[in-house]
């Protein structure tokens, strides 16, 4: 299909630090995929929470679940275009590694916390895990990914010219990832598989933890229109089942919508090149007009039920202030850091913030109450 535009496992720009490969016949993205998968911040993904507090229920996904969904997703895509999957595959399973405990309210408290320092932000933050946090090598920090890979993890989001973030500024400088230029195409389809899957498994965790209901999914115009092509086609069938077949469905449809998009957007922006790619205005892999609608109605629908919920704010406000004490205590008290964390040369308030974020959910609460209760 798009061939010509995918990513090459044999012309990559290489790695910050020479390295001497053994010689196992894998691309340097195998490589990439597996220096994530085996790094200590993917396994501690395991226990920080997606949506829900990870403790709650085993069902609920948690960060390292939903990579794996992720990754699943943007390899499916990247077969469909015939790009480079294992890239695709490495860009979504690191996406979420800079992730803090209990999610965007942890990050909330630690870039409250980090304002005058250089803020904080779980994407700038995996940057910072996997060139600097992560320890794999007696000769550099970091897990000395490809180039092709960090600039794909760095900009899934997109291109950064205004508001450079702390580390991704810092490490620019020696390692130049091109900031101002559209990713790949296997880095914008990791971001948009990112989508695709919040907007599915979310609203399954919802159902599952009595936030919602398939009625009120009904109120949806996206997902009251396969509803009701399900009750037609499997009479009598029960909310449980329904629920497992409405989101196959929903996430059918938006594969097979990207999938028909990017190919349009490919022809009519003429792009022929991996550097028309890196120029063009916009991302090239894109949902459809009219499905870019649904999503924005299926996060709408999320915020107001889900994410906003009565039963969620305060669970928030508990976790925001666990964070917040934590952080306070350690800058107190810096004596208290584990020794490996001390006589580190970067300020405190800098080392503080990657020792909290790098924590799990229940390490982080186990923690506080032993220190505050």
């Amino acid at each position: 299909m798009f061939e010509h535009l995918a990513t090459s496992s044999f012309s990559t720009q290489g790695r910050l630090y020479k390295e001497i490969d053994p010689d196992d016949n894998r691309s340097p993205y195998e490589r990439d995929r597996s220096r994530v998968i085996h790094s200590s911040s993917f396994r501690k993904l395991k226990h920080k929470t997606q949506v829900f507090i990870e403790s709650e229920s085993d069902y609920f996904r948690t960060r390292l679940t939903h990579s794996l969904e992720v990754s699943q997703i943007s390899r499916s895509i990247c077969r469909l275009l015939k790009l480079n999957e294992d890239l695709g595959e490495t860009v979504a399973l690191a996406h979420d590694l800079g992730h803090p405990p209990f999610g965007h309210n942890g990050e909330k408290a630690l870039n409250i916390a980090m304002n005058d320092h250089g803020g904080f932000n779980h994407n700038d933050q995996t940057l910072r895990v996997i060139t600097h946090i992560e320890k794999r090598h007696p000769y550099f920090d970091g897990l000395n990914l490809t180039w092709e890979s960090l600039e794909g993890i760095v900009k899934h989001n997109g291109i950064i010219i205004n508001k450079i973030p702390f580390h991704t500024g810092l490490y620019n400088k020696t390692h130049n990832l091109k900031l101002d230029k559209q990713p790949s195409l296997e880095s914008q389809i990791a971001a948009i598989s990112d989508d695709v899957a919040y907007n599915n498994h979310d609203v399954e965790d919802a159902i599952r933890a009595g936030l919602l209901s398939i009625s009120q999914l009904e109120e949806n115009d996206f997902f009251r229109n396969i509803i009701f092509q399900l009750k037609k086609n499997y009479k009598g069938i029960d909310d449980k089942l329904l629920m497992f077949q409405v989101l196959r469905n929903s996430m059918s449809l938006m594969i097979d919508d990207i999938y028909q998009q990017t190919n349009l957007n490919i022809k009519k922006s003429a792009i022929s090149t991996i550097e028309d790619i890196q120029n063009n205005e916009n991302f090239v892999v894109s949902f459809s007009p009219s499905m870019e609608l649904e999503s924005k109605s299926i996060k709408s629908f999320l915020f107001d039920n889900v994410y906003n919920h009565k039963n969620l704010i305060k669970k928030r406000q508990n976790v925001e202030k666990i964070i917040s004490k934590l952080f306070k205590y350690f800058y107190q008290t810096p004596d208290k850091l584990p020794l490996d964390w001390r006589n580190i040369d970067e300020p405190i308030e800098r080392i503080i913030c990657d020792y909290i974020s790098g924590m799990t959910d229940r390490y982080a609460s186990r923690l506080f109450r032993g220190i505050y209760e």
